[in-house]
């Protein structure tokens, strides 16, 4: 059992858009990423997401409103919902999320991650 220093986990990396592996419990995925500009619409059909901001601010778009994610906030995608981060300057998000969850859902592109980096 060693702890994790979120600070230290994201010095080790500059890339954005690319989740970071940091810690498991059970079945499920303790990440760290960097997002910068857009990413992709998609939704994630059997789970549900948690993006916790660790610095900075995230915009989720959803098809019928927009929700700022300030730092220390978290919020909750639901499974099914579909949905798009949008980062104005870089902001560093620790996300919460089943072992299964593919970074874009149901979307394949350039963007798609099939295996993540344990750090």
């Amino acid at each position: 059992m060693d702890k994790v220093n979120i600070a230290e986990k994201l010095a080790q990396f500059d890339e954005q858009w690319s989740p970071k592996i940091v810690g498991q419990v059970n079945d499920v995925h303790v990440k760290l990423t960097k997002l910068e500009g857009e990413f992709v619409w998609h939704h994630h059909e059997s789970e549900d997401e948690l993006f916790l901001v660790v610095s900075g601010n995230l915009l989720i778009k959803f098809r019928d409103r927009d929700v700022r994610i300030e730092e220390g906030e978290f919020l909750i995608v639901p499974r099914g919902v579909e949905h798009k981060p949008v980062a104005e300057q870089e902001v560093h998000v620790l996300l919460v999320e089943p072992a299964s969850t593919l970074n874009t859902g149901n979307v394949r592109s350039e963007r798609t991650l099939e295996e993540l980096e344990r750090l």
